[in-house]
């Protein structure tokens, strides 16, 4: 039996929406690969999260294009882009704004007014989020969760829709600050960059060593974004690729029976319910996007590794066998079986 879908609406006009968001999808990915030569698949994550009101981490190497690529994208989206560079002596008001004392040169009279910060946008690159300490990581949080901002006591509304797509170094921990796990679970993906191969290297020298410059347009806008977020969430899903969903994450938890010996051997904590809700929602956004009207097992499968890597904590035995989350995952989705007749 399928998960019943919130709204019902008229058979043409479903299929004239999903139509739309198909070609706009399309239009969005030939507009950023004037620029991004290949990661298509840490693109795919990146619009998934768009699409479905999500925030992404984004971790890669120096040089791999995570700033470019994010900017690319707001571009073509049509949205207000702000960036704020992380450092170790950055404030929380240097995020969220700050209140100032404004004094009218007519009357004298001295009033509090409100500065916004770079918060109050639609798509925010944290850049290194890791280089700053958690009180400062911590501003962002309401903002992520609640789509506001509290500073001295009053209380500001971000419009929507609003993104946090945040980026970090794997390999330089001098001068870092691991994120929070309250922070890291805010994120709906933790996407990994890797190296181009050799003939995608060869198109980006070709690209950026030439008088080439390309011109990205914006193929939508804030407000049909917002309209798919609800087109994504009417997709129907099977309850028991739901249920599939589901198993995955209780398996991931050591305190759980059905967990394998190997996640009671390797994992400390598992992720929480809200990694199963951001993972049924992730797939249905994926489903559209590969041109289907239902979420498979497949796009469960997909999506899990990324959603679950930065959700569940290794423990001592896990780093002395030099295992990393991804390792665990990928042995946990070979353990946990799909339904029979999938």
């Amino acid at each position: 039996m399928a998960l019943p879908a919130t709204t019902q609406l008229d058979a043409s006009e479903l299929k004239s929406r999903i139509d739309r968001f198909q070609r706009v999808e399309g239009q969005i990915l030939s507009e950023i690969h004037k620029v991004i030569v290949g990661l298509d698949e840490v693109i795919e994550q990146v619009l998934i999260a768009l699409f479905v009101g999500g925030h992404c981490l984004i971790t890669g190497m120096p040089g791999s294009a995570k700033t470019l690529m994010v900017r690319t994208i707001s571009q073509a989206l049509g949205l207000k882009f702000k960036r704020i560079q992380f450092t170790p002596d950055l404030m929380p008001t240097d995020i969220t704004g700050t209140d100032i004392i404004e004094e009218d040169v007519t009357t004298g009279h001295r009033s509090w007014t409100f500065v916004p910060g770079p918060i109050f946008t639609n798509v925010l690159l944290a850049d290194e989020i890791n280089r700053t300490p958690p009180k400062t990581q911590s501003a962002l949080l309401e903002a992520m969760q609640e789509l506001s901002c509290t500073v001295r006591g009053n209380h500001y509304k971000i419009d929507p829709p609003f993104f946090v797509l945040a980026t970090q170094n794997p390999i330089e921990l001098e001068g870092t600050y691991p994120l929070p796990e309250a922070q890291l679970d805010r994120f709906l993906f933790n996407t990994m960059l890797d190296y181009l191969s050799e003939e995608e290297e060869m198109q980006v020298i070709d690209l950026t060593t030439t008088t080439h410059t390309a011109q990205v347009e914006a193929v939508t806008n804030a407000e049909e974004i917002m309209d798919f977020h609800q087109l994504v969430r009417m997709v129907p899903i099977a309850e028991s690729v739901a249920r599939y969903a589901v198993h995955i994450m209780r398996a991931a938890r050591p305190t759980d029976p059905s967990a394998p010996d190997f996640v009671k051997k390797y994992v400390n904590f598992g992720a929480s319910v809200r990694a199963a809700q951001f993972l049924v929602l992730a797939a249905k956004a994926r489903a559209l996007m590969k041109r289907r009207y239902h979420v498979t097992y497949e796009d469960i499968r997909a999506l899990a590794i990324p959603i679950l890597r930065h959700r569940i904590l290794l423990n001592f035995f896990a780093e002395s066998d030099r295992l990393k989350s991804d390792d665990v995952l990928r042995r946990l989705l070979e353990y946990v079986p799909e339904p029979k007749g999938a």
